[in-house]
């Protein structure tokens, strides 16, 4: 059947041959926990079983591990919770569409599919959220009562840590203000993580549907369409004209959103160039992130920026 072949939706003997996958996988896994405000299990999961029910699935133990994962996410107790019900509706269009964009675009790298299938959901949800005006605050709301908790319960825990009965003002005005930033930013942070949670999806699928490898490529290969860089600077419009409101709200999801998409290929420019990174790199590296996080986030979206313009990779290859 033509839709299994060696080259099925991308799957290339090359990259089949490959190893470091289970590295990959990892780190998004790790991105995911860290951007998303949603469930790393209900982001991957249902994108996952969509996949797996829609398109062809050879293995058993696949096929039995994907109604595991369907039990898992459709299970628990916090079904009485308003954000049970927004999540799993989100991961559902983020499934829907990726699967739609796969079947539609095969041959196309895995990053423009996903990105395609979070473009999709989004309008989908915004055109949802425009004929009944009144749920986007109910979202809101939710959002700021789950955030309003987790202040709660990481003053706490800062408390039993310290053995004081008070914490510093700073360290409260600190978490208050990440908390507030994460309400207005969670669209673009949920859009980051639902662009990882997409790749892992569609990670298990190739290992458990079709028990190939192969799947993601490599690091340094990564890039998407130079025009998106319009999206970037429109959201840069947006947060310097001080209009205010939804708009400039609008606009910063954007540049967060396309900031981190930048953030990562300016990762992708360096490793090419360096040919990846030994023991002593990583450490170095580990250690600058932890130090320097604010540099070197800037630095590396600064160089994924000028790669649109500039190709380096493509010009180191000729050069070499």
């Amino acid at each position: 059947m033509a839709l299994v072949s060696d080259e099925f939706f991308g799957v290339q003997q090359g990259a089949r041959r490959r190893g470091g996958e289970w590295k990959r996988a990892l780190a998004l896994f790790l991105v995911l926990v860290a951007v998303s405000p949603v469930p790393s299990t209900v982001l991957v999961g249902i994108p996952f079983v969509s996949l797996m029910l829609v398109l062809p699935a050879r293995r058993l133990a696949g096929l039995l591990f994907a109604a595991f994962v369907a039990f898992l996410v459709t299970s628990g107790s916090g079904a009485s919770d308003g954000l049970w019900y927004i999540e799993r509706g989100w991961a559902v269009l983020l499934g829907g569409w990726f699967v739609a964009a796969t079947i539609r675009w095969p041959r196309r790298s895995l990053t423009s599919r996903a990105l395609a299938a979070v473009a999709g959901a989004g309008v989908t949800a915004m055109a949802w959220f425009a004929t009944w005006p009144g749920a986007w605050g109910v979202v809101e709301f939710s959002v700021g009562q789950r955030l309003s908790g987790s202040v709660g319960t990481t003053l706490e825990a800062l408390r039993l840590l310290q053995g004081e009965e008070a914490l510093a003002p700073s360290l409260v005005g600190a978490v208050i203000a990440t908390s507030e930033w994460q309400f207005a930013l969670f669209p673009g942070l949920i859009g980051l993580g639902s662009l990882a949670a997409l790749a892992l999806a569609w990670w298990m699928y190739v290992r458990a549907g079709l028990g190939r490898e192969g799947a993601l490529g490599a690091l340094g290969e990564f890039r998407f369409n130079d025009h998106f860089v319009w999206l970037f600077i429109a959201g840069l419009l947006l947060v310097a004209s001080g209009v205010g409101g939804a708009w400039s709200r609008m606009g910063s999801n954007a540049v967060l959103f396309m900031g981190g998409l930048y953030v990562l290929r300016g990762v992708a420019v360096v490793w090419f160039v360096q040919g990846g990174l030994g023991v002593l790199g990583a450490v170095l590296a580990a250690l600058a992130l932890v130090f320097l996080s604010p540099v070197l986030i800037v630095g590396a979206m600064l160089i994924g920026l000028g790669d649109t313009w500039l190709d380096v990779r493509s010009r180191v290859a000729r050069s070499t």
